[in-house]
């Protein structure tokens, strides 16, 4: 199998949650949706997909060369390790099936027998209670791939927005504390490179938010946009970078300045996936930068809530499933 016919690697994720539901739906209207693009196996949890699609759609496959084969009548799943299928009942038993899911799906797409990993949406509460240790699954791809944690940045994607926030899943109340000149810089590198290696964005436009109201008007409402941010900034110019800010950030995303930039970095979690989620919430997708290899995710959770009732939309899923592919053409081809 050349490179690019390498497909891509799916995750189940919760199999209490909509990740099944959505899988199987997407590969039961693949023609459809997902027309031109690479076949995906799915790891484990063949009689889940089974059940959530209603019908018997799946087989099990022993390596991944033998998805293309397999994807225009069967779904194919690796790997037998399966579990009761209890939407909206999520439980220890199928946590471990997401994690199990997880980690082989990324193996072999870093073993290069698939081109990208695309993870359906776990719970971090419940995969805690099977061993892990990880914020979310940003953090254990950096792990697995032998890099720290600040050097896989999570950018959220959609039609309209490109974000990235440079803190994560931390405290608000210990933002200011992490921010450092030396963050923002690093950050954004990784973000302009992958713009330019994945998305192929030559020149990267960066606009750079401010941390306080109105990016702290001159130094009225704190001092971290003249000490930390607008330095970083100019430091970044100076590498030839084509950064601007700090930007006010209540104004940063109204459809004009979008207009100005290609991704916008961001000092918090909240301030870069609000806006990304009022915006683009059925079509974003959670894009993990600075990588060897390309993984994306919906940008949204497991839904328990509605799990099984067929309510659930597929779009972002569809979008991450293109977008890794996409992501993979351009790596390949690049």
């Amino acid at each position: 199998m050349s490179a690019k016919q390498l497909p891509l690697a799916i995750s189940l994720g919760d199999p209490a949650g909509i990740g099944p539901e959505l899988i199987a739906r997407i590969w039961q209207e693949r023609r459809d949706v997902l027309r031109g693009q690479a076949p995906f196996f799915v790891v484990g949890g063949a009689s889940v997909l089974d059940r959530a699609l209603g019908q018997q759609a799946t087989t099990i496959i022993s390596d991944p060369t033998e998805t293309a084969a397999a994807f225009g009548d069967y779904l194919p799943v690796l790997g037998e390790e399966t579990c009761e299928y209890r939407p909206a009942q999520p439980d220890d038993e199928g946590a471990a099936l997401a994690l199990h899911s997880l980690a082989e799906a990324t193996r072999h797409t870093l073993l290069g027998k698939a081109s990208a990993v695309v993870t359906a949406p776990v719970a971090k509460a419940q995969l805690a209670k099977v061993g892990f240790e990880y914020p979310g699954q940003t953090e254990f791809l950096a792990d697995v791939c032998g890099l720290k944690p600040d050097d896989a940045v999570m950018m959220l994607a959609g039609p309209s927005l490109k974000a990235v926030p440079l803190t994560v899943h931390v405290a608000l109340a210990d933002v200011v504390r992490l921010l450092s000149l030396e963050l923002i810089q690093h950050k954004a590198r990784i973000t302009a490179a992958a713009l330019r290696r994945d998305f192929g964005i030559a020149r990267p436009r960066i606009a750079i938010a401010g941390l306080n109201p109105h990016a702290s008007e001159g130094g009225k409402f704190g001092c971290e946009e003249r000490e930390i941010i607008a330095p970083a900034i100019e430091a970044l110019r100076e590498e030839g970078m084509d950064a601007s800010g700090p930007h006010p950030a209540d104004a940063l995303f109204s459809p004009r300045a979008r207009d100005g930039y290609d991704a916008a970095l961001c000092m918090y979690h909240d301030q870069a996936l609000i806006p990304v989620k009022a915006l683009d919430f059925d079509q974003g997708v959670n894009v993990t930068l600075g990588l060897p290899i390309i993984r994306t995710s919906p940008d949204h959770g497991t839904a328990f809530d509605i799990a099984g009732e067929n309510m659930a939309d597929p779009g972002a899923m569809v979008a991450a499933i293109r977008m890794a592919g996409e992501c993979a053409a351009r790596r390949t081809n690049g």
